[in-house]
């Protein structure tokens, strides 16, 4: 005997895949404009979004299993914003006072597309979206292990 997958299961993965291709070509376009790498973005992200620092470690770990960046990609990233005097330290890393600046600017930038395409819905909408979004992701990498 077998259970019928409700409709909003089935599209759940092929809707997923098509926002992020769509959310990806509009985050690509918005970087360029302020001549920025999507790892170079990522990387903030994460580091900014830390507190205070982050182990070197799991940052390599996590921009290593983006689909944009491979584990010496994500290494040599984080090469450069420490050449360019954004982030420092050796096992943690956090952004520099300049990093910081920059992240910021850069973040306000990046959220003037993110405003534009989520302006139209409402925000408890939004939320009960990325509560879905996280706890899909974090029973994924549970089943992982």
């Amino acid at each position: 005997m077998s259970t019928a997958i409700p409709p909003s299961f089935a599209e759940f993965g092929t809707s997923l895949a098509f926002t992020e291709q769509a959310l990806t070509e509009v985050l690509v376009k918005h970087l360029a404009q302020r001549s920025v790498e999507p790892g170079t973005w990522y990387a903030l992200k994460l580091i900014g979004s830390g507190s205070p620092a982050v182990p070197r470690v799991e940052l390599e770990a996590r921009l290593g299993r983006s689909r944009t960046l491979t584990a010496d990609s994500a290494a040599q990233a984080l090469a450069r914003l420490d050449a360019d005097g954004l982030i420092h330290g050796d096992s943690e890393v956090s952004l520099t006072p300049e990093g910081a600046a920059f992240f910021a600017d850069l973040r306000a930038h990046v959220f003037e597309a993110t405003a534009r395409l989520l302006g139209q819905f409402d925000p408890s909408d939004i939320e009960t979206t990325i509560r879905t979004l996280q706890a899909v992701t974090q029973r994924a990498l549970e089943e992982e292990d």
